[in-house]
Parts: C-alpha cells; sequence; structure tokens
C-alpha cells in the first residue's frame, strides 16, 4: 500500500497491510535539527517561505523518519494571524507567542478576523500546495491549534481560564469567533490539497477544564472545525494533552476519525475506554530525544500491543532528537 492509502484505510477502519507511521506537524512538529541538516533547510526560514517549508517538511518522509508530511512547524500561525505577537524562535527553539492582543473576553473587537491571504497562513497553504504536486502518494495534513490553545494565546491564560466561568456569555462568543478563524483556516488547507486535518489543544485538557468544561469549551468547538473538514471528504485526526481519566466520555464524544494522547495517557488504558475508536500514539518524546534506537522500537511495539492504530511521537519532537531515533520508530513497525 502506499502511505496515503494505508494512512486513509485506517481511518476509515478498513484493513491495511500494517499500521501506519506518522507525525502530523502543528504542535505534533517532526522537524529536528538532523532533518535540516539533511535538507539543507533550516529554521526559522522555511516558517515564512513556502518552498523551504514545503522541502523540510518532504525531508522526515525521504530520510526514513515518517510516512507523511506536514505543515506547520509551530502553533502561532492563527493566534499571529488574528493579532498577536510572535517570536519565530531558531533552529533549537520553536515559535512562540510573545504578546497577547487582549486582556478580557470581551474585547473581541481588538481581534482581526482569520484570513488565509496573508501572512505564514498563506505560506502553509502553497507549501501544502507545492507537496501535493511532489508526492502525490503522500499523505499530507494540514494542521488547526485548537479552539482553546488559540484562545489562550490570545489572552493571558489564567485570566481565560477564570473568565469561562465568570463571563460565561462573551467566552462562548469569543470562541466562537476564534472557531470561525480555525474553520476557515482548516478548509483553505483541504482545498489547497491536505488530505487529513489535524487539530492539537494541549490547553484545552481535562485535567485544567475538569469534564463540564471540557465538554463546553473543548468539545463543543473542536466538532465544529472537525464538521467543517469532514463535509469536505477530508479526514481529522485530534490530539489531546494530558490525563484522560476524568474525560473519557466527553473524548467519545469527539467526532474525529483518530484520537491522539501523550504519553501519560497507557495505550492499554486508552483502548479499554475507548474500545470503537481509531487511536494515534503515543511514543515518550523524551526517550525520542534521549533514549536509544531499541528503547524507541519497544516503546512502539507496546504501543501496537497495547491498541494503538496509528504511531506517533506523543507530542512534538524535541529538536535535538538523533536522526536513528526518530527513525526508530518505523522500523519498530516494519521489523514487528
Amino acid at each position: 500500500m502506499t502511505p496515503k492509502n494505508r494512512l486513509i484505510a485506517v481511518l476509515n477502519k478498513e484493513k491495511a497491510d500494517r499500521a501506519p507511521c506518522i507525525c502530523p506537524g502543528g504542535m505534533m512538529n517532526m522537524i529536528t535539527e538532523p532533518l535540516m541538516e539533511k535538507a539543507d533547510v533550516f529554521l526559522p526560514d522555511a516558517h515564512t517561505d513556502s518552498e523551504k517549508m514545503a522541502q523540510l517538511a518532504l525531508s522526515a518522509y525521504e530520510n526514513g523518519c515518517f510516512e507523511n508530511a506536514g505543515v506547520p512547524f509551530c502553533m502561532t500561525v492563527e493566534a499571529e494571524n488574528m493579532g498577536a505577537s510572535a517570536d519565530l524562535g531558531n533552529r533549537h527553539i520553536e515559535p512562540r507567542v510573545t504578546k497577547y492582543v487582549m486582556d478580557s473576553v470581551d474585547e473581541i473587537d481588538k481581534l482581526t478576523a482569520f484570513d488565509v491571504t496573508k501572512g505564514r497562513a498563506k505560506v502553509v497553504l502553497d507549501a501544502i500546495k507545492i507537496i501535493k504536486n511532489k508526492a502525490p502518494d503522500l499523505p499530507v495534513i494540514g494542521n488547526i491549534t485548537g479552539p482553546v490553545s488559540t484562545a489562550s494565546s490570545l489572552i493571558e491564560p489564567m485570566v481565560f481560564y477564570r473568565q469561562l466561568r465568570k463571563k460565561k456569555d462573551e467566552a462562548h462568543a469569543f470562541m466562537s469567533f476564534v472557531t470561525d478563524g480555525l474553520v476557515n483556516f482548516a478548509l483553505a488547507q483541504v482545498e489547497a490539497g491536505a488530505d487529513i486535518i489535524a487539530i492539537s489543544d494541549p490547553s484545552g485538557t481535562g485535567e485544567i477544564l475538569g469534564p463540564k468544561y471540557f465538554e463546553e469549551f473543548a468539545v463543543q468547538y473542536i466538532n465544529r472545525i472537525v464538521d467543517a473538514v469532514k463535509a469536505k471528504n477530508a479526514h481529522v485526526i485530534v490530539h489531546i494533552c494530558g490525563h484522560m481519566n476524568a474525560v473519557y466520555a466527553q473524548m467519545n464524544d469527539i467526532r474525529a476519525d483518530a484520537l491522539s494522547f501523550d504519553s501519560v495517557v497507557p495505550m492499554k488504558e486508552a483502548r479499554a475506554n475507548l474500545p470503537d475508536r481509531v487511536l494515534m500514539g503515543n511514543v515518550s518524546t523524551y526517550t525520542l530525544e534521549f533514549g536509544s534506537p531499541e528503547k524507541v522500537a519497544l516503546l512502539t511495539r507496546e504501543c501496537m500491543k497495547n491498541g494503538s492504530d496509528i504511531l506517533a511521537p506523543a507530542c512534538g519532537l524535541g529538536m535535538r532528537s538523533p536522526l536513528v531515533n526518530t527513525q526508530a520508530i518505523l522500523k519498530g513497525i516494519i521489523n514487528e
């Protein structure tokens, strides 16, 4: 099977020749220093140049690490497009938001409506088109920062979390505005050629929000993006960080094709609580950066045994992760 056919089959709950091995991009960035050196393309240049972004994304596949290409390589594109300031980092440090737009959730008028024709959003769309043209049999994964995480990049997070309770109506209006922008960006990525949209919402965890607010402010708005993307016949992966014990029932309400968790969630536990869902993950990114390829391959086989359908790092890779380690997940699958 081609990498694209294999991944789509698994997302459709159909039989595949083996488990896919992917790293979506976005929060789950797959770009490391060794890959930059192999491609002779470096961050932060590739954050703002579509040709370089495409070349660097393809390097993860060309060097035997993952069976997909995914862009962008950070979680700041959306917030920056809506008015926040971002530092694009360097080859060692990923981009980060440096200045919020709002002081309160009722200040929506300070936000800029999402514009897919400008800035780094346009770079991402152009990169997807380039990748699609160069590698038609490779699944192209576009990435969206989840609604809660985007919102908490536009306003100081602790203020935001407090106001979910104290200014609930205004918070919902804010979340609707943010989600509308994310839907626009996701659909533009699908139109550009993305086969799959990965939504990562590390700030929208059950541990932070609790089950009630996780359902109300994470699940509800994530599903608005999921439904819009699936209406365009593309697939969706959703990644949520943190422990899942308190919110497995709410996670099952997310209408994505696959659910992804970080390494604090035992895959066996996730499978027991979500027996009918396609699950992705969750090879320790700490081991990928600091362990051995043998240990990475062992963790890969354990994930498969315990119920993972799609093998992937549990989170974004450390920028200094050795190439032999990032290659070891795929080798662990093939040698199983």
